[in-house]
């Protein structure tokens, strides 16, 4: 079964005021959808786009696996286990907050900054909080956040190109940028899909597109 959620239908909020514009595929914050809480272990897709100089002030996490993919611009990071990084288009960021850690997220930079940060929740919950970095992960190669039993692919996909999409319990697919075709519809920025018991199914390009794809194998 697919579930298709198209970019206009996400909740926007953030605080224009201060420089940031937040887009949220599921139920956040101030904003509750008790029919769209959660896709298996799926809690968050959003969308930030942050002004040069804005940001968010240090903030705790628990029991969370947060994992940020920049789509332009530069993300420096904090956290209070003394992570210091600066995060750039490519890049797969991933903060364990585990048993509970506090950190800050900004747009040092001179250009606007637009990410995608998701939240899955753990399988167990507790532990040591953790960070890593990936810089430039290659195409389509898997990226394991064991903690969650789900595995990222990123694909960046020429007009033309298809790309299977993992056969799996569960599938959560982001498109970032580009238009997609997949069973028989057509996504494009922003939209995204939900995919029970995949099997088979193929991503087609209709133009040149980067897609975030989440094979939640624990689904």
């Amino acid at each position: 079964m697919i579930s298709v959620r198209r970019s206009g239908d996400r909740f926007i909020g953030g605080d224009p005021a201060a420089g940031i514009e937040s887009h949220h595929a599921f139920s956040f914050g101030t904003f509750y959808d008790p029919d769209n809480l959660r896709f298996g272990p799926v809690l968050a897709c959003n969308e930030e786009r942050l002004a040069p100089g804005a940001g968010f002030d240090e903030h705790p996490h628990s029991h969370t696996e947060i994992i940020t993919w920049v789509v332009e611009g530069e993300l420096t990071h904090r956290d209070s286990a003394g992570h210091a990084t600066v995060v750039r288009a490519g890049d797969v960021q991933r903060l364990s907050s585990a048993g509970g850690v506090r950190h800050e997220e900004r747009n040092e930079g001179a250009d606007p900054l637009t990410f995608i940060q998701m939240w899955l929740t753990p399988l167990e919950p507790g532990g040591d909080p953790s960070y890593e970095i990936v810089h430039g992960i290659a195409d389509s190669t898997p990226y394991a956040v064991l903690a969650a039993g789900a595995l990222l692919y990123v694909r960046r996909l020429v007009a033309g190109e298809r790309t299977a999409v993992p056969d799996a319990p569960g599938v959560y697919l982001h498109v970032v940028r580009g238009e997609v075709a997949l069973g028989g519809e057509e996504l494009g920025p922003g939209d995204s899909a939900r995919i029970t018991k995949a099997e088979g199914l193929d991503l087609v390009a209709s133009s040149p597109a980067e897609v975030l794809m989440w094979d939640l194998n624990s689904a």
